[in-house]
């Protein structure tokens, strides 16, 4: 028997933009993962910039080098790349997003907290291999790689059933702990999804009736043991975390072994 382990871990430099996927990774202050979402971009009124408001961010082909601080932009379907650095090049990579959006835009940086989804959660999202692949299923012209990159979770538990995950929260109030190689986290809630998973990746294209098509299945597999009552709709999926300040500076790495505590 296979017990559960770390498969799996993604960062995502650039709020909304492309993710990396990473041998090992350092919790924050905040609890979120060190370079995840580090960065973003907002608009004039400054309201965050991303899928669930533009759907122009998924056309956006991103790789940044956290070392040299160098990133590199392409318009998908085009061969013109463009290179920035983040401090040296500020205003030009601005004017290069501004251009692009149609409206102005300004690119902002928080190493200490990143910029979360779920900032009563700040921790990384989790979900299981196996509810990456059950979820796909549902979707005959989409691939694990591609539903993989829609949900945009950060830590994925192999060895595990799908919904497995769904064991690491309890009743509102309420939080599971689990522990991945040394560090100590609680399960929060069950993540409530937008917009952007019924979008292609990297084209925008739209899959006719996902969402409609995702809660029919969500709430006809939910698991018999799991905590319903966080359920006030079945457009959930993955888990949203909190981490205790004594897990500050810990590292997780690829392969830890996954276990409830509580």
């Amino acid at each position: 028997m296979i017990s559960p382990y770390l498969a799996g871990i993604s960062i995502y430099p650039i709020k909304s933009l492309d993710g990396i996927a990473v041998p090992h990774a350092k919790i924050l202050a905040s609890g979120a993962l060190a370079q995840d979402r580090e960065f973003a971009l907002f608009d004039a009124q400054g309201r965050f910039v991303n899928g669930k408001r533009h759907a122009k961010v998924h056309l956006l082909r991103s790789s940044l080098d956290t070392e040299s601080r160098i990133l590199c932009l392409r318009i998908q379907g085009t061969d013109q790349v463009s290179w920035f650095h983040l401090d040296k090049e500020r205003t030009a990579l601005e004017a290069w997003l501004s251009d692009y959006f149609g409206f102005q835009i300004k690119f902002l940086h928080n190493s200490i907290t990143g910029f979360p989804d779920d900032t009563n959660a700040p921790g990384p999202t989790v979900i299981s291999t196996g509810t990456i692949e059950e979820v796909t299923s549902w979707f005959p012209r989409l691939s694990v790689d591609e539903m993989r990159s829609r949900l945009r979770t950060n830590l994925e538990i192999g060895g595990v059933p799908p919904f497995w995950e769904d064991r690491l929260f309890a009743q509102a109030g309420d939080y599971v702990q689990f522990q991945i190689g040394s560090v100590l986290f609680e399960g929060s809630n069950p993540c409530q999804r937008c917009v952007v998973p019924t979008r292609n990746s990297t084209t925008a294209e739209t899959y006719p009736n996902f969402q409609k098509i995702f809660i029919a299945n969500r709430q006809a597999s939910l698991p018999s043991w799991v905590e319903a009552s966080r359920f006030n709709h079945f457009y959930r999926l993955a888990i949203n975390t909190c981490v205790p300040t004594s897990e500050v500076g810990k590292i997780l790495h690829l392969g830890d072994l996954v276990k409830i505590i509580s």
